[in-house]
């Protein structure tokens, strides 16, 4: 078929209802309701963040080590690592498996119209699958651990701070529901430096996915990785349990992920069961450099990065690049 008469391909095979919105927190005039809705349905039941929640307390009681025998660096530390990487890969590769080897939901709720994974020179080994597996379990599960096992020496030796449910159970609780509040202020901020053009040469190893998948979520450069998972450090300031320090880390990593599936959600018998990535995140991945953040807190918005998913959107993003390079 001649390329004037071919069939134009659909920018996106999912298109969710647009324009996107952020938290009705956010949003004018106040739905208090709506909001307090927009936080428990991201929490409750079968939700990602719950699911992380049990995974961090099933990992701190039976794959970590305790606290008093963390003083002093040896094999625990190699655990720890054995212990994320069985958690990335199990993830990870289910997920993997449900998408796109076997298609278990076809195309349905897949945003990008292009199949995953694809091969090319840009990829390690020039295949995105296997760049995407060696980038995620080399250098992110291994940073992740690095990071959750300084922590654990950290409070062991007294330079952090360690609480207790018993002591203090209110703010026990209270840290799980803020790590998510403090993670959509350092992604953001965090983001937006690793687009300036002193450190994109490192973040474009991520980018060298424009359409994803699960293991494309922590396939990135061991300095972009090193910044990523930066965020735990917050737990020097405030005080905190080790578990808090496992929920964090995965928060992070897990959540990466499952944003990163390529797919708005998992379909059962004809129904959404459970919601993972967001079409804001995977317009990022098209378009590079817009929506940095995330929809809990309005920061492109704020800050001039915001691609609300339309057509508009679309124009405002050529313009505002047209003139940043006039400039």
């Amino acid at each position: 078929m001649p390329a004037e008469t071919a069939p134009k391909r659909a920018e996106w095979n999912h298109l969710p209802d647009t324009p996107i919105m952020v938290s009705p927190l956010w949003q004018w005039p106040p739905k208090p309701l709506a909001a307090a809705k927009w936080y428990f349905d991201s929490w409750f039941f079968i939700t990602v963040n719950m699911m992380i929640v049990g995974l961090a307390f099933a990992a701190f009681t039976w794959a970590s080590p305790t606290l008093e025998s963390t003083q002093t660096p040896a094999l625990w530390i190699v655990g720890i690592w054995i212990r994320n990487a069985a958690i990335v890969s199990i993830v990870a590769g289910s997920l993997h498996l449900w998408f796109h080897k076997y298609a278990m939901q076809g195309t349905d709720l897949k945003y990008d119209p292009r199949p995953f994974p694809r091969n090319g020179r840009m990829f390690t080994f020039s295949s995105q699958l296997k760049d995407n597996i060696f980038w995620t379990i080399a250098s992110g599960v291994t940073i992740w651990s690095l990071f959750e096992a300084g922590m654990w020496w950290a409070m062991a030796n007294g330079f952090a701070s360690v609480i207790t449910y018993q002591t203090n159970p209110v703010w026990f609780i209270a840290i799980f529901f803020l790590i998510p509040v403090w993670e959509s202020f350092y992604f953001y901020w965090m983001h937006r430096f690793l687009h300036t053009d002193i450190m994109y040469r490192f973040h474009a190893l991520h980018h060298r996915n424009n359409d994803i998948g699960p293991w494309s979520g922590l396939s990135m450069h061991p300095v972009e990785h090193l910044f990523y998972f930066g965020s735990v450090l917050v737990h020097f300031a405030i005080a905190s349990h080790p578990v808090h320090i496992i929920f964090h880390l995965m928060f992070y990593g897990l959540l990466a992920i499952t944003t990163h599936t390529g797919f708005e959600g998992v379909l059962f018998r004809n129904k959404k069961r459970m919601h993972l990535g967001n079409f804001h995140h995977q317009i990022h991945h098209r378009y590079f450099e817009c929506n940095y953040g995330n929809l809990d807190v309005p920061w492109d918005k704020l800050f001039g990065s915001w691609h609300d998913g339309t057509a508009a959107g679309k124009a405002r993003l050529a313009e505002r690049l047209k003139a940043r390079r006039r400039t």
